[in-house]
């Protein structure tokens, strides 16, 4: 039996995620992964500011960002957009940028850190202990066994991990007939992701650039086919009714087509086991936060299981269903109703899509807010009564005397950035000044305000022995 503080099933970039916060702190960390080689196929194409401002202080974004082309906004009927220039971030637009680049990135870090990636491992049974969790997993050198302290369930829609520890998964098919095509195209719209609508079909297009895009297409009459097989003259068809045009479709390299389902477990922690990613929540591919939502999860999570393992209250732990589970609801909660949206077929619906949306999206405070939504900017955790209105929400990238916040943050350890004009101070943990004004933060190493206030009250010592002792 090997013996390790974490195993975390699924290599995915959830899984990566969190095995790299794990070994970023020095604990060790192995890896399941059922697949014997990574995927060179991509369902997921989109990195939203958030996500970016994660990958940022952890030193990621700008290798990333050289993978892909930035969408500054969404083009959607009648002439809607929704403008991401405007975001309050150093990465104000969506990245369209393959999966497999974001999953590569994410696992090179974690190896590279120490994280140990076994691949065409099965995990068969789990046995949870007082002081741990026992997995077994056939794998290409027979049957093994490991012993962690913690194990981390990020192995997909179907997992085996939340099957084992019993956690249903509830919810409801949404489309069962949604197909995915990366196409190069001869007459391509601009280099923003457009979003268009028919009577019965819709049409999603994603910039990865020189003409290939990622194409996701729906038509309503193969809804209730179960042969159905999507090839690329339905692709071409369902563009021509949606957008007036097939841009001049000339070669399709890949296709693929799913279903669509809206599902959440109830409780993200099961004794020592955790749930993160797909396995926890999936939902419609609307707004693109799939693959985002679970790396952010990932960061959550990892972080506080490499506090308590170096001695912090393991109560910490329940905050990670406090603060995601209401995330993912969140998250199903819009992209179903955009999906919804995109699909109806009732007079008023589809009268509420083509006059009312666009003269909502047209004023600015329904565009910020939609903008900040689907971007992740916007997400907060709560705060105690009496708390700082900052405490919760996601720090900006503060300039410092000494660089700026997101690089402060790389080492993975809180950071406390002073007033610009107060002295030096004692601190266990890192300490930085703002250039800028505003009061004094307690910076998490997510990037989210644990405390906020006047340095000089020593508050911050308080809320920091909260997450560290």
């Amino acid at each position: 039996m090997e013996t390790v503080d974490v195993l975390v099933v699924g290599a995915g970039p959830t899984g990566c995620m969190v095995a790299g916060e794990v070994a970023l702190a020095g604990r060790s960390v192995a890896v399941l992964e059922k697949h014997e080689s990574a995927s060179p196929l991509s369902r997921a194409f989109g990195v939203h500011a958030r996500t970016l401002e994660v990958l940022d202080t952890r030193g990621l974004a700008s290798e990333l960002r050289s993978t892909g082309t930035a969408s500054p906004g969404l083009a959607l009927w009648r002439g809607t957009e929704i403008n991401l220039t405007t975001l309050p971030s150093p990465f104000p637009y969506l990245l369209v940028t393959p999966q497999v680049n974001v999953d590569t990135l994410l696992e090179k870090r974690a190896t590279s850190l120490g994280a140990h990636v076994v691949r065409g491992a099965t995990v068969t049974k789990l046995w949870q202990h007082d002081d741990g969790v026992v997995v077994r997993a056939e794998t290409p050198d027979g049957e093994r066994e490991w012993k962690a302290s913690y194990v981390v369930g990020a192995d997909g829609v179907r997992s085996a991990v939340r099957d084992l520890v019993g956690q249903p998964f509830p919810g409801e098919v949404l489309l069962r007939s949604i197909v995915l095509a990366d196409a190069h195209l001869g007459d391509p719209p601009a280099s923003v992701v457009t979003v268009d609508v028919g009577e019965d079909c819709f049409a999603f297009l994603a910039p990865f650039g020189d003409g290939w895009f990622r194409v996701i297409v729906w038509d309503r009459r193969n809804e209730g086919d179960p042969a159905f097989q999507g090839d690329e003259a339905m692709v071409r068809d369902v563009l021509k009714r949606a957008t007036g045009t097939d841009f001049d479709l000339n070669r399709i390299r890949w296709l693929s087509q799913f279903q669509s389902d809206e599902r959440q477990v109830a409780d993200y922690r099961t004794g020592r086991v955790f749930l993160a990613g797909d396995a926890a929540h999936v939902h419609s591919p609307a707004g693109g936060q799939g693959m985002n939502t679970g790396i952010q999860d990932g960061l959550n999570l990892g972080w506080k299981l490499a506090a308590v393992l170096r001695g912090a209250d393991p109560a910490i732990l329940d905050t990670y269903q406090a603060e995601r589970h209401p995330v993912g609801k969140m998250v199903l909660r819009s992209s179903g109703a955009t999906i919804r949206l995109m699909t109806a077929h009732s007079w008023p619906a589809r009268t509420f899509r083509r006059y009312v949306l666009p003269f909502l999206l047209g004023r600015e405070k329904v565009a910020r807010r939609t903008s900040g939504m689907f971007s992740g900017i916007a997400i907060s955790y709560g705060r105690e009564p009496g708390d700082h209105k900052l405490v919760g929400t996601r720090a900006p990238d503060v300039p410092l005397a000494a660089g700026r916040l997101f690089e402060a943050l790389r080492d993975g350890g809180f950071v406390l950035v002073l007033e610009n004009n107060t002295p030096a101070i004692d601190s266990p943990i890192r300490v930085e000044r703002r250039l800028d004004a505003g009061p004094c933060l307690l910076v998490r190493p997510d990037g989210y305000v644990a405390w906020a206030g006047d340095s000089r009250t020593g508050g911050w010592r308080t809320a920091l022995q909260r997450w560290t002792k």
